[in-house]
């Protein structure tokens, strides 16, 4: 392995020719083929799958659920059974199923759209059924492209943080699913997060969007199946009506189960969550990435992993982050030139954050204390000033408030804030417990 990771294949043992090694091979004989074994197995082995998403449970059932009705697909390309196959071909291609309308959210349906460009109205060039672009319409458009079908079905791999806006497209379709009389169907996925993380105050009256739609906290521990029922049960959460809902469950999912734990294969969830991993790191550092203050990695090979800036000298920031000896968390210097983003081309320096023990680790935390430390390093180089004020406005949609900017703001101490933000936490778990449907 070369220091970028990656297998230098000219330093590597030469290849054997014809069908037998040289005398001074290491694979000759039958011991041989028991190391070349060895050594490739890694290569051709697939993990074992664990669990068995909602898509599974349905082929299982032979699709019960959606025989004999219209259906429209609310998915996109993390919508996949356990081969990898997409639930748009699998839907399509069952003979008791009539798929009749595919509905996309951002990134489209076949995650072929860039983040941010515009999801139009097309017809999926596989199966020729119409998609419906949901990204950016407001609600009342969505009951003019479901009066077609019976059952709306949903499934995407969601992140398990309520910034990301999965769970926004999920709730608004299950409003219009109640205000329209459609059965509403969750093919349920693990939240990589685990089941067990929950972190951030609820999100208060004047600060709902799109990227905090619902009175949850910032890491609110469900899957989407399990949200999906809290939405429909809870009216303070914001819809005013429930629909029919049906979740159709994991089979052996645990909450204390991340992804890698489940063996399933991660699609990305989005262009710049390339890796199950990846969301743990959006948890840490998406808040503080809402601006340009610093790098987080997005425009480089670790996006949502590091911390950087011109003004940041790694070394000695690295030093004072592992000062504070947080739990679950280490912090190194890495020196980089971003190819977008934020300081495109510049050589900048941070810290890449590691985390080593997940159970212990607050991952939300870490990004306002990382901001605490660089503002006493460095107090020439604040977030809460005039340059990044016209981002303000996503800071507190973000964080459900204006209280965290407003009380951290003010002296950038992250106990100042800490309370605030964990104030819901306790309640929430309480509250949630009564629609796990895992243990």
């Amino acid at each position: 392995m070369n220091n970028s990771g990656c297998i230098d294949y000219h330093s590597q043992t030469p290849p054997l020719e014809g069908r037998g090694a040289s005398s001074h091979s290491p694979f000759r004989g039958l011991g041989g083929l028991f190391l070349l074994f060895f050594i490739l197995s890694p290569f051709f082995s697939q993990a074992k799958i664990h669990i068995k998403t909602g898509i599974e449970v349905l082929k299982e059932s032979n699709f019960k659920a959606l025989e004999g009705k219209r259906v429209g697909l609310i998915t996109n390309a993390t919508g996949v059974d356990n081969n990898l196959k997409s639930t748009v071909d699998i839907l399509s291609e069952a003979p008791n199923v009539k798929l009749v309308a595919l509905y996309a959210p951002e990134h489209g349906v076949r995650g072929d759209i860039y983040a941010g460009d515009k999801v139009e109205d097309t017809t999926d060039p596989k199966t020729g059924i119409p998609v419906y672009s949901l990204y950016g319409k407001k609600r009342e458009m969505f009951a003019s492209m479901m009066k077609e079908i019976d059952v709306l079905v949903y499934d995407i791999q969601d992140i398990g943080c309520r910034s990301y806006t999965f769970i926004s497209t999920m709730g608004q379709a299950m409003q219009t699913a109640a205000e329209n009389n459609l059965e509403f169907v969750v093919l349920d996925r693990p939240n990589p997060l685990g089941g067990e993380k929950v972190e951030g105050n609820l999100v208060e009256e004047g600060f709902f969007s799109g990227v905090s739609r619902y009175s949850v906290p910032y890491l609110y521990g469900l899957t989407c199946g399990e949200l999906a029922q809290m939405i429909n049960a809870e009216r303070s959460l914001g819809n005013t009506k429930a629909c029919k809902l049906t979740v159709v469950k994991m089979k052996s999912w645990k909450r204390k189960m991340t992804f890698d734990q489940t063996g399933l294969q991660w699609l990305p969830t989005s262009p710049q969550v390339p890796q199950a991993l990846t969301a743990h790191f959006y948890a840490l550092s998406g808040i503080v990435g809402e601006t340009a203050y610093m790098s987080i990695g997005v425009g480089y090979t670790l996006p949502f992993q590091i911390f950087a800036a011109p003004w940041i000298n790694g070394q000695d920031f690295a030093k004072r982050m592992n000062s504070l000896n947080l739990p679950g968390v280490k912090f190194t210097p890495i020196y980089l030139k971003p190819f977008f983003g934020p300081y495109k081309e510049e050589k900048i320096q941070g810290v890449q954050v590691f985390l080593t023990d997940y159970k212990k680790v607050n991952l939300t935390e870490i990004q306002f204390l990382i901001v605490q430390e660089a503002v006493a390093m460095y107090p020439e180089h604040k977030l809460f000033v005039d340059e990044f004020k016209h981002r303000f406005n996503m800071i507190d949609k973000v964080c459900g408030t204006d209280k965290i900017r407003e009380m951290f703001g003010k002296q950038y101490r992250w106990e100042d804030a800490k309370a605030y933000w964990d104030k819901d936490v306790a309640s929430f778990k309480q509250l949630s417990k009564k629609y796990y449907f895992y243990k």
